[in-house]
């Protein structure tokens, strides 16, 4: 949430911005929401209309403590700015921010794969190198982005805002609302396919319109890696933008030498432009060799040195639901779990794979997946659940346990020394969750948000033994 200690706005200012008409008094306003449930004292609500309609919610938020209401027609309670669209509304409020802050440094981040991430950990670079601003949770889309941007300070010096989609010609208009000074993309691979009649090539193609919105002069972040880096380069280019590659080959900008898991992270070896570095990361995920390579370069690209740079990753911790790890006090011993419950698709499954399998395990000790459906997959979905065991082969697994009708496919190809529980749905399984894990396992969940993986997350956390449920 924003910072409250002093205004963002006043009301008068946010009608000017907007082009709206105050009616009542005007106000200090120190943050902004579309959720009354959310509403802190001095806020600005936001009645936007979508599944409901914002303005139904305009009294309850003026009793939790609203300074003002962004409405389309006057409500009763407290003052209220009207406007004719309030969604327009918070997109020109946005855009005023960015402009009242004209010295702010810019970043941008999309990517089929670890784009919060990423973006999380930039601004934990960017926080140790002054006033900065960023995107929370995941707020990439049409609210979250000009959201964001209305809640940016005017004093900062640097920002970072994530960028996403779910369907073509979403993220260039996004990206022109943040005008970044650098945009990145992390990956690309199938997902929302289903939205994209040309399939991963559509998603290719959107993830680069991300560099339309550049400054000019800006830098284009691209993960070298993939088989899409030309068509992101070419795209770069068009745009007027410089392309920066990260990954593994020989001639990118930042190169990843080695990658070294252990039981507290990670020691990664890169040449970045030319100068081995050796850093520590709180990351033991494989993938995370490229992400930090990404996260350097976009840090560069904002004005911020190499050793703030590596002191930011080596002390960021892994996100709720992607890659946070516990020990959970079992009879007999312990368990590892692996919570990365919030989001799935073929990439990041085939990551985390790889990343288990190359974790050492105890005497006795098994490494076991719990996956849950991916989403969003269109035609191609069953294909791709079933192309998971190639993965899980070469990584090496022990045991596999699957919830859900898409995984009841991969859960037919395993062979019998892998297959473990198969259930309809997440909450059967979380329901057995005693039955997933023992003593010496490390155990991860991953699957798509809407499968519900995060309930098998939950159900083994609470096997916990431990004093006061503390590992």
């Amino acid at each position: 949430m924003p910072d409250q200690t002093k205004p963002l706005w006043t009301a008068g200012a946010v009608a000017r911005a907007v082009g709206g008409r105050l009616i009542g008094a005007d106000a200090d306003i120190c943050g902004l929401t579309y959720n009354s449930r959310e509403i802190g004292p001095h806020d600005l609500f936001l009645a936007l209309k979508g599944a409901r309609d914002g303005h139904d919610f305009a009294s309850a938020a003026f009793e939790a403590g609203a300074a003002c209401a962004l409405v389309e027609h006057a409500v009763e309670g407290g003052p209220c700015i009207v406007v004719e669209d309030t969604l327009e509304a918070l997109e020109a409020l946005g855009v005023a921010a960015r402009e009242r802050a004209s010295q702010v440094r810019r970043g941008a981040v999309t990517g089929s794969v670890g784009k919060t991430s990423v973006t999380q950990a930039i601004r934990a670079g960017l926080d140790l190198a002054g006033p900065a601003h960023g995107s929370i949770k995941s707020y990439n889309n049409h609210i979250g982005v000009p959201l964001t941007l209305a809640r940016m300070p005017a004093g900062v010096e640097r920002a970072v805002f994530e960028i996403g989609m779910n369907a073509p010609g979403e993220i260039a208009p996004l990206s022109r609302f943040v005008a970044p000074h650098a945009a990145c993309v992390t990956t690309v691979g199938p997902v929302h396919i289903e939205g994209f009649v040309d399939g991963e090539t559509g998603v290719a193609r959107e993830k680069a319109a991300i560099f339309e919105g550049l400054v000019p002069g800006g830098l284009a972040v691209i993960n070298g890696d993939i088989v899409w880096a030309n068509l992101l380069v070419g795209a770069a280019r068009d745009a007027g933008a410089e392309p920066v590659l990260f990954g593994s080959a020989s001639g990118h900008d930042a190169r990843l030498v080695d990658f070294r898991p252990d039981s507290e992270g990670a020691t990664v070896v890169a040449d970045i432009r030319g100068n081995r570095q050796t850093f520590r990361l709180a990351q033991s995920g494989h993938h995370w060799g490229l992400n930090s390579l990404a996260v350097i370069l976009m840090l560069e690209a904002l004005d911020v040195p190499l050793d703030t740079a590596l002191h930011a990753l080596a002390a960021f911790q892994p996100l709720a639901g992607r890659g946070q790890e516990r020990t959970i006090a079992v009879p007999g011993g312990a368990f590892t779990l692996i919570d990365e419950s919030y989001n799935a698709n073929p990439l990041s499954m085939a990551a985390g794979f790889r990343s288990l399998g190359a974790r050492p395990v105890a005497a006795g000790g098994r490494r076991v997946v719990v996956l849950t459906d991916m989403l969003e997959l269109g035609d191609q979905s069953q294909a791709l659940h079933v192309g998971l065991s190639e993965a899980i082969e070469a990584a090496g697994l022990d045991m596999v346990h699957t919830a859900g009708p898409q995984m009841k496919l991969l859960n037919d190809t395993l062979p019998a020394s892998r297959k473990g529980l198969w259930r309809e749905t997440a909450s059967e399984l979380a329901a057995e969750a005693a039955m997933l894990a023992g003593p010496g396992d490390i155990v991860m969940v991953k699957g798509s948000n809407g499968s519900k993986a995060s309930l098998i997350a939950a159900a083994l956390a609470e096997l916990n033994t431990a004093p006061n449920g503390t590992p």
